[in-house]
């Protein structure tokens, strides 16, 4: 079972770095923030292969900076993430990608971190403003970046494409709210990951 908006209450998952796409071998970290409890929470998981895992009994460490770590990203951390109070309270769920994790539009083979796109992982207010990313790192990189040619795409449709591979949206509206990802004709494309806007419905 994936808790439902619903359930959403003082309890809250964060996340660095604060996104959603990660690259294999890349290290997050995960925490709870509870306003009715010191002790936070755990943060919780279900993947494909398993359901309701938690950090760090099943799955991730635990390390001085945070509660919950994982230390090298695999496509087996692709997944629904989320935090669960000490009295069963949760926190929205987060889509957490790896950047191996993606639709296949041909019969090519998926290149090993290629492109992830850069996002809000949290709901975002109506007015903020939001920039969206196209990252890349190749091997011989220490972090990964964003000045190459992307376009990118809402719900499937080209939005328009940037030359320094960076789209700003200065005031998010409902309207915005929708699944963006990016693609460069060399590189490739990002899995897609879900723009939420508070107020939206």
């Amino acid at each position: 079972m994936i808790p439902s908006e619903a359930a959403h209450t003082a309890v809250s998952l964060r996340i660095s770095p604060s996104r959603s796409q990660f690259f294999k071998f890349e290290s997050v970290s995960l925490s709870c923030e509870d306003q009715g409890s010191s002790a936070g929470g755990r943060v919780r998981r279900n993947t494909t292969k398993r359901w309701l895992e938690a950090c760090p009994a099943d799955w991730g460490v635990a390390t001085a900076g945070s509660p919950c770590s994982i230390q090298d990203t695999f496509p087996l951390d692709t997944g629904v993430y989320w935090c669960e109070s000490e009295s069963g309270e949760h926190s929205h769920a987060v889509n957490i990608t790896d950047s191996l994790e993606r639709s296949f539009e041909s019969v090519s083979s998926v290149v090993d971190g290629a492109v992830i796109l850069d996002s809000p992982v949290l709901t975002v207010n109506q007015g903020q403003a939001v920039t969206l990313r196209c990252l890349h790192k190749d091997k011989e990189a220490t972090k990964p970046s964003s000045n190459f040619p992307a376009a990118f795409y809402k719900d499937g449709s080209l939005v328009r494409t940037e030359a320094a591979g960076e789209m700003t949206i200065p005031a998010v509206s409902a309207s915005d709210a929708g699944l963006y990802r990016c693609n460069n004709s060399e590189l490739g494309r990002s899995p897609e990951s879900w723009l939420a806007v508070r107020g939206e419905n």
